[in-house]
């Protein structure tokens, strides 16, 4: 396998995987900070250099590196209650979903999850004014529609973010909450993918770049984190929700 993955490597032209590992650091800083980022971003540049089928793969891979990275600097800020309550209902979506997606992707999907995203931001302001929340109970519900969707999409980290703010949880707590979560789940997503071939060496490469390069990020971004405000953190945090669902929609209209 080894052998497999730097023939994989020598596929790819030089500046290209310089694109890719700049990108990394970046998404790296900017999900460290957000909570979010590579899944919205790093298929900008993925996409046209290794095509749109082995996206989500390579994402599940460099994402374990970049969110065990990420919930190792945030780890007294996680949440354990609520990452358990998320992780057990949305583990059998998760697996459905890493499934479908070895079999069919919808442009369509994309666009409703983008429209989805990009309204969650607005309608969640809009019900916090009127003090509805998610309690552990809506958690666990809106966890099992989720657990299909971050099975089998590249975007979905977002709509977690929303969740966990929406629970009440904020600052450093979204962070390492999400990044727990992510990391674990993406252990079954990679399970599935291997057991239904999606694993190549191309895959397999290009995500370890991803995660090598990326994984002092978080730390740094822990810092900048410490030094924000939490009124500024959570704008931040809305923003990347919208521009991550905007990504979505536009991709798909590209397709």
């Amino acid at each position: 396998m080894t052998a497999a993955v730097l023939a994989a490597f020598s596929q790819i032209s030089l500046p290209q995987l310089l694109l890719i590992a700049a990108m990394a650091v970046l998404t790296s800083l900017i999900g460290g900070v957000a909570g979010y980022g590579t899944g919205a971003l790093m298929p900008l540049v993925l996409v046209p250099i290794v095509g749109a089928p082995p996206i989500v793969p390579i994402i599940s891979i460099s994402a374990m590196m970049t969110n065990a990275s990420r919930a190792a600097a945030f780890r007294k800020s996680i949440d354990a209650p609520r990452a358990l309550i998320v992780l057990v209902a949305a583990l059998p979506g998760c697996v459905l979903g890493a499934y479908g997606y070895t079999l069919l992707t919808s442009a369509g999907v994309m666009i409703l999850i983008g429209t989805m995203l990009a309204l969650s931001v607005p309608l969640r302001r809009f019900l916090r004014a009127r003090g509805f929340r998610l309690d552990d109970r809506r958690l666990a519900a809106a966890s099992v529609a989720w657990g299909v969707l971050m099975g089998g999409t590249s975007g979905s980290g977002i709509i977690l973010l929303a969740m966990l703010m929406a629970a009440g949880l904020d600052g450093a707590a979204v962070i390492g909450t999400d990044a727990v979560v992510s990391v674990l789940l993406g252990v079954i997503k990679i399970v599935v993918f291997g057991a239904a071939g999606a694993m190549t060496a191309q895959v397999v490469a290009v995500a370890l770049l991803i995660g090598c390069v990326a994984f002092p990020g978080a730390f740094l971004a822990r810092a900048l984190v410490a030094r924000l405000p939490i009124h500024i953190h959570a704008a931040m945090l809305d923003a990347v929700v919208i521009l991550g669902g905007v990504v979505m929609i536009v991709g798909a209209l590209r397709r």
